[in-house]
């Protein structure tokens, strides 16, 4: 037992244990699309269970850990050119589904025109687990706190799920139904992200707040993007995570920062609206509802003054 068990302790009467080895499951690398699209088909013909593999720095440690039940088979799509890739062009940002983290923290184009999703992609985790993750994995799996959630809820992103059936495309707020759950049917997988391109004057940036930086999850994450226009910014979007079961835009704030001067009273204003819409979890040992709330406003509070070109006050 010793060989596949750490250790364990007592937590009250709950017995908490940390395995080191994985469970037993096949595992399968398809050598295109079509062969994982038809080996996901038969989860719906036939019960079959699978999970997608892109980088695996989630799925693989909760595995571990037994957070997740094992499946009958991991299909991993490393191989998959089809999957692969950053596009950006006059349909906006095309983020295939492979893209590590690093792809997208070091692309001069994503930053130039997408910097909250830079600024997200350079916020996630060590060098190492960037080299290995992907932006697609990392909202598929579906955590509050996702670093790059945030900012693809303000920038307007489209998740592609495909699947044999077909294609189609959800919109980034409506792709997480809960912690750790999604849309995603059955027999589907994430192919793509989409971003459309960004308008005249476009802005963005992503900020958060976490102990130790990237290397810790984010207590708060607030991202806004915006179109300076005629001395004003239109077009406001705001996301926020690490606030609610699931990463959400702040309607109310984006409501009351819209189609004006963002001037003190108002970014005052719209940054007490974010705070006000969250639903931080109650029993959270990083962070007290009170405190996700005020930092909500702070944080909601200079992303909406620097989007305005302020200067932002502590």
């Amino acid at each position: 037992m010793s060989r596949f068990i750490s250790f364990l302790w007592a937590e009250g009467e709950r017995m908490v244990v940390f395995y080191r080895r994985l469970p037993n499951f096949g595992y399968l690398r398809p050598r295109d699309l079509d062969e994982a699209l038809d080996r996901l088909a038969e989860e719906t013909e036939r019960g079959s269970k699978y999970r997608v593999l892109a980088g695996g720095t989630d799925l693989v440690p909760q595995l571990k850990s037994r957070a997740v039940a094992a499946p009958e088979f991991v299909i991993d799509l490393k191989g998959i050119a089809a999957l692969s890739g950053l596009e950006d062009g006059a349909e906006g940002l095309r983020i295939g589904s492979l893209a590590t983290v690093t792809e997208v923290a070091a692309s001069t184009v994503v930053a130039a025109r997408y910097p909250a999703l830079s600024l997200a992609a350079r916020n996630i985790s060590a060098r190492q687990i960037q080299n290995r993750a992907t932006i697609a994995g990392n909202i598929c799996n579906a955590a509050a706190s996702a670093d790059s959630a945030p900012p693809l809820l303000a920038l307007g992103a489209d998740v592609v799920c495909l699947s044999r059936g077909g294609e189609r495309r959800v919109a980034i707020e409506d792709f997480f139904t809960g912690p750790g759950r999604t849309v995603l049917d059955p027999g589907e997988l994430v192919s793509e992200i989409r971003i459309p391109p960004p308008g005249e004057g476009a802005r963005s940036l992503y900020l958060k707040l976490a102990a130790r930086g990237r290397m810790d999850l984010a207590w708060v994450g607030v991202a806004a993007a915006g179109e300076a226009v005629n001395g004003g910014v239109e077009n406001i979007r705001i996301g926020l995570g690490a606030v609610a079961p699931t990463p959400v835009r702040a309607r109310k704030a984006e409501a009351v920062a819209q189609g004006g001067l963002l001037n003190p009273d108002v970014v005052a204003e719209a940054a007490s609206a974010a705070a006000s819409e969250i639903e931080p979890r109650e029993d959270s040992y990083r962070a007290s509802p009170r405190y996700r709330r005020l930092m909500v406003e702070v944080l909601t509070r200079r992303a909406l003054e620097q989007i305005a070109g302020q200067e932002t006050k502590a």
